[in-house]
């Protein structure tokens, strides 16, 4: 071994890890900005007691179970009869290359090699972890995390994560963590409506951020540990279908990548770090224009037919719309939710002279087309079906439980993932489609495959997700993917770096929306975030907002339209052509840009703020009375925004008021609500 510490530097931040001089492990020696990595460490661990506890011991980057007997470990591996539990590994040697770091350990009694991965991203402040096991002989692995991180604290951690339901998706949710365990996670098979799989931690109220994020599309955990001595331990990965998978002699086994970021500007600026990193995992596909969408579905529902939604597409086309999406019910068998999924084949009923003709149709008015599909549900009474009854998760001699009246395919299977692939590539191969929305509505529920044995089934439909998705990547580069599953329900980074747009929620009414997207842009990037314009009151939430109000929340991200164009009058019609044209002039700002959240869903007034270059775009809103009551007439409000030089001048581009950078950052931009006027879109021009 030619080094015992190991300093990887991203783009303002460095992270050191050290082998400890005590035991066979590393050890977290600093995280934090750049220029203090050689001082002192932020961990000091000189206080000893006279009893040993998790104070006793140094912040020990990964823990085998055996090591440690009083703290909680990152992996536990046993024989697979459940012997011999434990792990005591030895160093085995140390590889870098220019922004990683892999570290070596082996077990030579349980036969368990263990490297530690380290990688960071260039143009970012995050730095990846990922574990891999390779095993010498059959091994049980109860819990294989993908890394633990140690953040320091001087008194309570402040713990931030996303949590809610179904339609309440991504809603910003802090707790104080003195003392104790705290864990979110999912075991519904995808990251769930409940829990985000992404957590922020700061040092009570301190500026300084720590966030980390886990790229996994199927069951897992994020736990943090307040520890005595002041520091909290957060350690996150998969979960094991069944509680654990075993790895044959010779199998190697990598964990999920998790993502760890820092920002000393607080939430803000950690949301900031997140978008960047997001960008990185676009690629090239960010720099191609996310088109104005509109989707029939909360127009037509499954009442789908070709003269119908050719009349919306001209409405839409005459707006300024670029995209045209046919929803759920374009397909055999589908007139309600009970029939049809799985036999994916346009109806001639709905389209008599043919899809091929009415895609035509559509693209003739100027639109791009795009289409629903939902590649992992089966109707119980579909041909795919009656010709395949052993492609869906069952437990042999139990009844099948329907959810949304259909089952789930076990994309696990190499068949299933052919029968979708196929799908998919008749589909894009015979119709003029360049944008796919593929949904999830149900997680597994009887989750078993009679006669495969020992399978992890849940990394294995994960496999077979992510397969399908890298080869819609590599077979049909053009086509744009949205990822949905029941709304916001399988959002990740796996995900995110496979997909171009990802839907957040089903919940489109404006309120409800505002405290959705506020939350997901602290972990998302604007350029993801598929939003729509729907009527209002909305489904769930009848407080009513005006039009302008739903326009400038749906740009705030990716604009889509989702209402019945056929219902809008005359001046609607207008009024939306003007808000869709301003969009369209500043959208390389709002998904290029970097975001600042102004304010919050429940103060008076809260906002977005994006600059790139000299541009700088605020999109405004007043929440008003949250009671539905109407706003107060002349009501007066500011945003103070963030970011801006303050010798510098600004200029109202709409009204041509100049404003100083100073004025602009502590008195703020003026607004003067009413119930006419509840949002504002101010494009800033510095001079």
């Amino acid at each position: 071994m030619t080094h015992e510490r190991w300093t990887l530097r991203t783009e303002n931040t460095s992270y050191t890890v050290r082998l400890s001089p005590d035991g066979p492990w590393a050890e977290l020696d600093a995280w934090g900005p750049l220029g203090v990595e050689d001082g002192p460490s932020a961990l000091d661990w000189s206080r000893r007691t006279h009893f040993i506890t998790p104070a006793d011991a140094a912040p020990a980057e990964y823990l085998p179970y055996g090591l440690r007997p009083f703290t909680g470990s990152e992996l536990v591996a046993s024989r697979p009869d459940g012997d011999d539990r434990g792990t005591w590994w030895e160093f085995a040697g140390a590889e870098t290359d220019e922004g990683s770091l892999r570290l070596a350990f082996q077990d030579e009694r349980s036969g368990l090699r263990t490297v530690l991965h380290y990688e960071t991203v260039p143009g970012t402040d995050v730095v990846l972890r990922w574990t891999e096991f390779t095993a010498t002989r059959a091994l049980r692995l109860e819990r294989l995390d993908s890394a633990a991180v140690n953040i320091p604290v001087t008194g309570t951690a402040r713990l931030t994560c996303l949590t809610g339901q179904w339609s309440q998706e991504f809603q910003r949710t802090q707790l104080d963590l003195p003392r104790g365990t705290f864990t979110i996670g999912s075991l519904q098979g995808a990251p769930g409506h409940a829990y985000a799989p992404w957590l922020a931690v700061q040092d009570g109220e301190a500026q300084a951020a720590y966030g980390i994020a886990l790229a996994w599309s199927g069951n897992w955990h994020i736990t943090a540990e307040a520890e005595p001595g002041g520091l909290v331990r957060v350690r996150a990965g998969r979960v094991p279908h069944e509680g654990a998978l075993f790895l044959a002699p010779g199998e190697t086994l990598a964990t999920p990548q998790l993502a760890c970021a820092f920002s000393p500007d607080g939430l803000d600026g950690l949301s900031r770090v997140w978008h960047r990193y997001e960008r990185h995992l676009t690629g090239d596909r960010l720099h191609r224009p996310r088109k104005v969408l509109y989707n029939s579905w909360e127009a037509t529902g499954f009442d789908v037919d070709a003269a119908g939604q050719l009349e919306l597409a001209k409405t839409a086309a005459d707006i300024g719309a670029e995209l045209f999406v046919v929803d759920d019910g374009w397909f055999t068998g589908r007139t309600d939710d009970t029939g049809g999924l799985g036999d994916w084949w346009p109806d001639p009923a709905a389209f008599p002279l043919g899809f091929e003709q009415f895609v035509a149709d559509i693209r003739a008015l100027g639109l791009d087309f795009g289409l629903w599909i939902e590649p992992e549900a089966v109707s119980p009474g579909s041909r795919l079906h009656a010709e395949h009854p052993e492609w869906v998760y069952r437990i042999e001699g139990r009844p099948g439980r329907l959810v949304r009246n259909q089952l789930l395919l076990d994309l696990g299977r190499t068949d299933v993932q052919d029968f979708v692939l196929g799908t998919l590539d008749r589909l894009l191969g015979t119709y003029d489609i360049s944008y796919l929305k593929w949904d999830m509505n149900r997680p597994p529920t009887e989750r078993g495959r009679p006669g495969a044995g020992r399978v992890d089934l849940d990394a294995e439909h994960v496999a077979g997700y992510l397969r399908v998705l890298d080869h819609l990547r590599t077979a049909h580069p053009d086509v744009t993917v949205e990822g949905c599953a029941g709304g916001g329900g399988r959002i990740e980074h796996a995900t995110i770096a496979r997909t171009d747009v990802v839907w957040p929620s089903d919940n489109t009414a404006p309120l409800d929306r505002l405290a959705i997207q506020h939350g997901f842009l602290h972990a998302h990037a604007p350029h993801v975030m598929s939003s729509w314009v729907t009527d209002a009151p909305g489904v769930f939430d009848p407080r009513p907002r005006s039009l302008a109000f739903r326009f400038v929340n749906a740009l705030c991200g990716v604009l889509g339209i989702g209402a019945d164009l056929r219902a809008w009058t005359p001046e609607q019609r207008a009024e939306g052509a003007r808000w869709i044209a301003r969009y369209k002039e500043v959208r390389d700002v709002i998904h290029h840009g970097e975001a600042r959240l102004l304010g919050a869903p429940d103060a008076p007034s809260c906002g977005v703020q994006y600059d790139a270059g000299d541009r700088t775009v605020v999109a405004a809103l007043s929440t008003g009375r949250l009671d539905g009551a109407p706003l107060l007439p002349g009501r007066a409000d500011r945003l103070r925004l963030r970011g801006l030089e303050p010798a510098a001048r600004y200029r109202d581009t709409a009204t041509g008021t100049t404003y100083s950078g100073a004025h602009l950052l502590h008195h703020g931009l003026p607004f003067a609500w009413s119930a006419a006027h509840d949002a504002d879109l101010i494009v800033l021009l510095r001079e």
